[in-house]
């Protein structure tokens, strides 16, 4: 049993667990001390439901990298989740573009409702990171290191095509199984003539860069260059 528990414990260690759910609890108690505070339920809401939806992707990540480690040799069942990961992976930075309902309100100082978008929006950013992180730690063990850095490449340039039709368009990941045409042909317009679409250009790339750079920064992180007095005092 002890054993059972110790596995469970390093697979949520090796996922990022316990910081994202603290972070997400940080968030949902600042909403909480908002709504305590103003007696207002309504304003922000959708706040709660977005991190809901973030959630989403990092839970199928973390069920594709069990089911490769639990069935090594059937890995290619983790491609199922994998591909629900992909459809709802939008979800999770989408939360900064709810930067956009900020403004002064009544019962409540602007900063709070900064702090309370701020929170959200990291956390969002953070189920991103990390569930892009497992999905390509998994492409890297069976298709390759180059493989695994095309397929970061493009999660997040669809990530942020999906936030600018979630945003704008209001699209959801949903849509992609039962209205494909529909968003297929929304994108295509705005191919056909870019110059009548640059929103929809500069948003995608600006957006793509900004997650491309914090993936970056967080892979680099995990891998500090300059190894710990401990490290170096053992290499004697």
């Amino acid at each position: 049993m002890f054993q059972m528990l110790l596995r469970i414990h390093r697979f949520f260690l090796s996922q990022a667990f316990y910081p994202i759910v603290l972070s997400s609890l940080l968030a949902l108690s600042i909403y909480i001390g908002r709504v305590l505070y103003s007696g207002s339920r309504v304003v922000y809401a959708n706040l709660v439901w977005n991190l809901f939806l973030a959630w989403i992707p990092y839970i199928f990540s973390m069920i594709s990298a069990l089911l490769s480690r639990v069935l090594p040799r059937l890995w290619w069942l983790a491609f199922f989740p994998g591909v629900i990961w992909l459809a709802f992976f939008p979800n999770a930075p989408y939360l900064v573009t709810d930067f956009l309902h900020l403004t002064p309100r009544q019962g409540i100082p602007l900063w709070y409702d900064i702090l309370l978008l701020a929170s959200f929006s990291w956390t969002g950013v953070f189920l991103a990171i990390a569930s892009l992180r497992t999905m390509q730690e998994l492409v890297k063990a069976h298709l390759g290191w180059l493989v695994s850095w095309l397929f970061v490449a493009v999660a997040l340039s669809l990530s942020g095509l999906g936030i600018y039709l979630g945003r704008f368009e209001r699209w959801n990941s949903w849509d992609i199984l039962f209205h494909p045409k529909s968003i297929l042909a929304d994108i295509a317009v705005r191919l056909i003539n870019p110059f009548d679409n640059m929103r929809f250009f500069g948003f995608t790339i600006l957006f793509t860069a900004f997650l491309t750079v914090c993936y970056l920064v967080f892979v680099s992180m995990s891998h500090p260059a300059v190894p710990s007095p401990v490290q170096e005092e053992r290499t004697r």
